[in-house]
C-alpha cells in the first residue's frame, strides 16, 4: 500500500513538469512574428477612393504587408487620374496590372507585385464617374 501514493506522487510531478514545458513554448511563440509561406487569401484593405478591392492573396508575406502594398500601389496608380497606371516600383515591389474589363461607369482589374519571392496579388474595382 505504501508503494501507491509514491507512484501518484511521481505521476503528478511528470504531469506538472509536461504542462510547464508546454506554457514555455507556448510564450516563447505568442510574441513571434506570425511568417507567411504558402499562398493564401486575406481580407482587402478599405478602398481610399471610388471602387473598392475585391481580392487579396500573398506569398511568402503577411496580409498586413499585403494590405500595404495594394493601398501603396492605389496611390502611385491613382496620382494620374482615376484611370491611372502605376509604372514605378512601390514600397520595393514591381506590379504589374493585367487587362482591364471596362464598363463606361467602372473598369475592374488584377495587379501582381513581386519582390523576390514575395508576391502580392489584388483585384479591384475602380468607378470612373
Amino acid at each position: 500500500m505504501p508503494r501507491q501514493p509514491r507512484t501518484h506522487l511521481r505521476s503528478l510531478a511528470v504531469l506538472a513538469c509536461a504542462a510547464v514545458v508546454a506554457l514555455l513554448a507556448l510564450g516563447s511563440s505568442a510574441g513571434a512574428q506570425p511568417t507567411a509561406h504558402a499562398a493564401r487569401s486575406c481580407s482587402p484593405p478599405k478602398y481610399p477612393g471610388l471602387g473598392y478591392f475585391t481580392s487579396l492573396e500573398v506569398s511568402h508575406v503577411t496580409c498586413a504587408t499585403g494590405r500595404k502594398v495594394t493601398v501603396a500601389h492605389y496611390r502611385c496608380r491613382t496620382r494620374h487620374g482615376r484611370s491611372g497606371r502605376c509604372t514605378s516600383k512601390v514600397l520595393g515591389y514591381s506590379c504589374t496590372e493585367g487587362h482591364r474589363n471596362s464598363i463606361p461607369t467602372e473598369y475592374t482589374a488584377r495587379v501582381t507585385c513581386k519582390s523576390g519571392t514575395r508576391k502580392v496579388v489584388y483585384t479591384y474595382q475602380q468607378n470612373t464617374g
